[in-house]
């Protein structure tokens, strides 16, 4: 559909009548705008409960067989303060009804998460005067539980056409036999990237409470710049390192159709937010585009002589992890010898099984596993055209004290990877960040 634009509000662009206001406004004020996706909502205030969670507590008690009454009741009441607030004309009564008599008869956790999304889209096509469409009817999973998009674009695309406005409950849909399935990653987001899918939109806006992505996180450095511009593949490395950003499920559908996301934030429309982009030619103000990193993992560091010249010798080492059901990070790799970087927590409990496999299979001159290692991942599609960028890196790392104990650089030259003590992941964080910003602020 020419000109269309897709827009999925979170949690807490929705919580209270207030919120509702300024995504009417926001809605209204751009006649492209025709498709939203809504959250459920979310916290008014801190110590505020999510609705979603509320009613994950009311179906634990219908499960048990207990009253759940009065902590439905506070669930109306949610509900019933936002449509009064607003002043629309609108019952919920025989919704409630409904949802009260499907916990009573056990129609699953799923469908109980879904009650939120779903109440809350009803309220706001009111209030916007758009068409409410459940996606239930449309967005379908298979019998295995795995989101079917082809199945989902051929019935969601034709009902989108027929309407001119709607609104559509995001976090769920149904399975072959009409139960109600959630995606298990990604949520709500994952809704936005389906409809904006099935109407080939020229862009999907993710509105939520901050004004796009942050280089670093703020919990980490004070005030970090943001990210304009990103690329999926970007994207992908970050979030991969525990960036909390969209989750590679929320994206596919619209990257598989080249579809831009900008990221904007509810409470400041006028921010400019992260554009997310297939390719682009706008040149990153800085040489890197963003930094993530998370703690837990462990290294498995092997020695041998000609290990190189030893045929299978990785193969047999990558057999042991497999046959004890652990998956490898990275694998950086010399001539005599091989690191391999696991998740320490799949490892606990294997340790000495695996070392008895491996001297085993391969009897290596040496072996051992080093704990308490935090992987810090420096991304940027900038970063193969700028000279010294890795010279940059370690010579901040170095200045800063911090020891590196592991380097792995991607064949795209998209990111490098590099591993030091737990200890010293903040240390490092903030040497990076200020190697590579803060002369350019």
């Amino acid at each position: 559909m020419e000109n269309t634009k897709v827009v999925k509000f979170g949690g807490s662009s929705l919580a209270d009548a207030g919120q509702f206001r300024k995504v009417a406004d926001i809605v209204l004020s751009d006649p492209a705008r025709r498709f939203v996706v809504a959250s459920a909502p979310g916290k008014r205030f801190n110590g505020d409960t999510k609705v979603t969670d509320m009613l994950y507590g009311c179906y634990e008690l219908a499960v048990k067989g207990e009253d759940f009454d009065k902590e439905f009741a506070a669930i109306e009441e949610r509900f019933n303060s936002i449509i009064n607030e607003l002043g629309i004309e609108l019952s919920l009564a025989d919704e409630f009804a409904n949802i009260k008599n499907a916990f009573a008869h056990r129609a699953g956790r799923d469908y109980a998460a879904s009650r939120g999304e779903y109440l809350n889209s009803i309220v706001l096509a009111k209030f916007l005067g758009f068409d409410f469409i459940d996606p239930a009817g449309y967005i379908r999973f298979d019998e295995k539980g795995t989101f079917d998009l082809e199945t989902t674009r051929s019935l969601l695309a034709p009902r989108l056409a027929s309407s001119a406005h709607a609104v559509i409950p995001g976090f769920y849909g149904s399975m072959p036999n009409d139960t109600i399935k959630t995606f298990s990653r990604g949520g709500s987001d994952v809704t936005g990237s389906i409809v904006a899918n099935a109407v080939n939109a020229v862009i999907y806006e993710n509105w939520t409470d901050v004004s796009g992505f942050l280089i670093c996180d703020p919990r980490i450095i004070d005030n970090p710049q943001p990210i304009t511009t990103i690329t999926y593949r970007e994207l992908r490395e970050l979030a991969y390192m525990g960036a909390g950003v969209l989750h590679e499920d929320a994206i596919f559908p619209v990257r598989k159709a080249g579809i831009p996301i900008n990221i904007k934030n509810t409470n400041h429309p006028e921010d400019r937010g992260t554009f997310i982009v297939a390719e682009t030619a706008e040149t990153s103000k800085y040489t890197i585009t963003g930094i993530a990193g998370k703690k837990g993992f462990s290294v498995i560091q092997i020695e041998k002589d000609m290990m190189n010249a030893e045929l299978g010798f990785g193969r047999n080492v990558l057999r042991v992890l497999e046959k004890n059901g652990l998956c490898f990070e990275h694998m950086p790799s010399g001539i005599d010898t091989m690191s391999i970087v696991v998740n320490s927590e799949a490892l606990i409990g294997k340790e000495k099984a695996i070392i008895d496999e491996i001297n085993f299979r391969c009897h290596p001159d040496k072996l051992e596993i080093e704990n308490n290692l935090a992987l810090i991942a420096v991304v940027g599609r900038s970063m193969r055209k700028a000279r010294g960028t890795a010279g940059r890196l370690f010579s901040a790392l170095a200045h800063a004290r911090v020891n590196v104990k592991m380097i792995d650089q991607g064949s795209s030259e998209l990111n490098i990877i590099i591993g030091v003590e737990e200890e010293d992941f903040e240390t490092a964080t903030r040497a990076i960040y200020d190697m590579f910003v803060l002369p350019q602020e």
